[in-house]
């Protein structure tokens, strides 16, 4: 990997207390160890879907995102799937969820949801707290849920905030025959539509594995217990995943995915002055 990629990668950062430099280290040495799987081509995503990459795109297997996330500070269940453009101007990431057959006939109450969401962030926050990260918080929807008949996904995006930073998290669910995929965009909020426009090109590259689509379902699978708005507000994981542990970080994770903030302009040109290694 280049030092111009690496560069661009370091500009992902959860605000920190540690120094500039001290980040530009640990950054670049985390990145040449992480197993890259570049596009054009086609991977695994979650062992229920795959995903076909143009160019220009990188995808990491759930091992490697794990150690991702956890460096910038980010709860994972240890399952998840990045994707994202090798400049990283935006990133996703990808878990499946063996929910059962979500039935996607349920009206949806915005307000009621976004109550809900803000509760569940809050108790997010404590855990947070205990690790001494920095907590987030919900300011509003960016863009109120909805749904797609045609392609059974499920969209929604929340703005948030971090150490006075706001963040979008654009949130897809992917529904499949007996479970639902999660796509998580995060992008800068003067970013999120010409983002959100790639993200969804990207997604005319996935597809469920032959059996796993939500139109293959079969009287006598597994149904969910909830619909549409679980997915929302991550009580679809709650219910699938009680108690404390991994059950807890999914919880939180598949309501709102960590929010990330973006380093100012001045870091961006620190490491962006390097030359190719």
């Amino acid at each position: 990997m280049t030092a111009t990629k690496l560069a661009l990668c370091s500009v992902i950062l959860l605000a920190a207390s540690i120094s500039i430099a001290q980040q530009s280290t640990d950054t670049d040495a985390l990145f040449q160890s992480l197993s890259w799987g570049p596009g054009p081509d086609t991977y695994d995503l979650t062992r229920r879907a795959t995903i076909t990459l143009p160019s220009g795109f990188d995808r990491l297997d759930a091992s490697d995102t794990k150690t991702l996330m956890e460096f910038y500070q980010n709860p994972t269940a240890g399952d998840e799937y990045y994707v994202a453009p090798e400049d990283m101007r935006w990133f996703s990431v990808f878990s499946y969820e063996q929910t059962g057959h979500v039935k996607d006939n349920e009206e949806i109450d915005a307000d009621a949801l976004l109550k809900s969401i803000r509760m569940g962030t809050d108790n997010g926050n404590r855990e947070r707290r205990k690790r001494g990260w920095a907590e987030m918080h919900i300011v509003g929807w960016q863009y109120k849920p909805f749904y797609d008949e045609n392609t059974n996904r499920l969209s929604w995006a929340i703005l948030g905030e971090s150490e006075e930073q706001q963040i979008v998290n654009f949130n897809t669910r992917l529904l499949g025959r007996t479970g639902v995929i999660s796509a998580t965009l995060v992008a800068e909020p003067a970013l999120l539509d010409a983002s959100i426009k790639e993200f969804e090109n990207l997604l005319s590259g996935f597809q469920y594995n032959i059996g796993d689509a939500y139109a293959e379902y079969r009287p006598g699978d597994k149904l969910a217990t909830y619909g549409l708005a679980a997915l929302v507000t991550g009580g679809a994981a709650a219910a699938v995943a009680k108690g404390a542990g991994k059950g807890l970080f999914k919880a939180i994770g598949l309501g709102i995915v960590a929010l990330f903030a973006f380093v100012g302009s001045a870091i961006k040109r620190l490491f962006s002055s390097r030359t190719s290694a």
